[in-house]
């Protein structure tokens, strides 16, 4: 590819990520599932994330609407791909994330089954006995409204069963082995996580075969495909990136994410120094936007959205991201992050600023808070992944 077209400053990376996420005014979204569109897919590893999420993007949102497009339109669906996390991904982009992601997840979810079910001498012949079983949970739920894991499992012996972890270690016990079946399916695309028996800050999933839910199967492609598929909204929200950013989100090779790029019509950018990319028709600058600022919740998807992060996070990553890279909650203005934000016992958001804003920035967090406040009701979100500034304050 040639050198760099132009430089691309933090400044227009940030006015970038206000308007293709929208959080700067007049860029909002008009509902979820646009605002998952522009973000690519929504994280859903906790529960909460996706609702608060989308209520940070669509002026007025209630928990309702959010559950009519999971759980009624079904134009958004729960789906576990990229780095093996949960999403919630516009319908249309299912076949592109099975393809690109889910299949790369699926392959080893059953290598790893297969291997510790053998090890802990449940089965002689895992893979068969994997196959059983899937086979088994795909004739249950043919043609029968959406079953939780439980009836799953006391309907079918072929997923009861344990195993082992830590053993002689504190934190070792007894691991069920039908959850992890229905990971494989999941992640292979044959089964989707249907209704919700539990509120909106909870998982509690009824399953579906894919087809039933979605009213058809997903299409197979190549993982190449999917990929270049993947890599382009990726530019489009995300862009311009690195090959690094890629690599990182996707969950993939760099060979993969060399090929997408060789496939698409891209243009490299001068990223302080690092070469980025964006895609060709999207390449000329953007002008800042008005002021903004914006609480995300944890695992927002733009927190998570880049491997590198500086340029946005600054010098806090240790008070506001764990040691695996899950980040807690944030404080935005304009683009970067300026602090953390939680709940105290009541439930009401406590707000932690880790730099120096201006007066009508702090103002303007404070505003938000109380809009959040108002939000959530008094209910109090617990958290998968709290940020150690959370830990050491609340």
């Amino acid at each position: 590819m040639p050198n760099p077209v132009r430089r691309v400053d933090v400044t227009e990376r940030r006015a970038r990520l206000a308007r293709n996420h929208h959080l700067a005014p007049g860029a909002q979204a008009e509902t979820a599932t646009d605002a998952a569109r522009g973000l690519v897919c929504l994280h859903a590893t906790d529960p909460s994330t996706v609702y608060m999420s989308a209520r940070a993007r669509v002026p007025g949102m209630a928990i309702a609407d959010l559950d009519r497009a999971l759980y009624e339109d079904r134009s958004l669906v729960k789906h576990l791909s990229m780095r093996r996390t949960l999403f919630v991904f516009p319908r249309e982009a299912m076949p592109y994330a099975q393809a690109g992601g889910s299949a790369r997840v699926a392959e080893r979810e059953r290598k790893r089954l297969i291997t510790e079910v053998e090890k802990a001498g449940l089965f002689t012949d895992g893979a068969r006995w994997l196959d059983e079983a899937g086979d088994a949970v795909l004739a249950a739920l043919d043609g029968g409204d959406p079953t939780s894991y439980t009836a799953l499992r006391d309907a079918l012996p072929v997923l009861q069963g344990s195993m082992s972890y830590g053993e002689g270690k504190s934190w070792g016990g007894q691991v069920s082995i039908g959850p992890r079946v229905l990971t494989v399916l999941s992640a292979e695309g044959r089964v989707v996580r249907a209704t919700n028996d539990g509120s909106w800050k909870v998982s509690r999933n009824r399953w579906a075969t894919t087809e039933s839910w979605l009213g058809a199967v997903i299409e197979p492609m190549a993982e190449v495909d999917g990929v270049i598929w993947l890599v382009e909204q990726w530019l489009r929200s995300f862009g311009p990136g690195t090959e690094n950013d890629l690599k990182w989100w996707l969950g993939s090779t760099l060979t993969l994410v060399r090929k997408a790029l060789s496939a698409l019509d891209v243009v490299q950018v001068d990223l302080d120094g690092a070469v980025g990319y964006l895609m060709a028709d999207d390449a000329e600058p953007v002008s800042p936007t008005e002021p903004w600022v914006a609480l995300l919740p944890a695992l927002d998807p733009t927190t998570m959205g880049w491997k590198d992060r500086d340029w946005y996070l600054g010098p806090h990553r240790e008070p506001l991201f764990d040691t695996a890279g899950n980040a807690g909650p944030t404080l935005w203005s304009d683009g970067r992050i300026v602090g953390g934000w939680w709940q105290d016992d009541a439930g009401e958001v406590v707000t932690h600023l880790l730099e120096d804003v201006e007066s009508d920035v702090r103002q303007a967090l404070d505003t938000e808070a109380e809009a959040l406040n108002e939000w959530l009701g008094g209910e109090r979100v617990m958290l998968r992944f709290p940020s150690p500034i959370s830990k050491r304050y609340a």
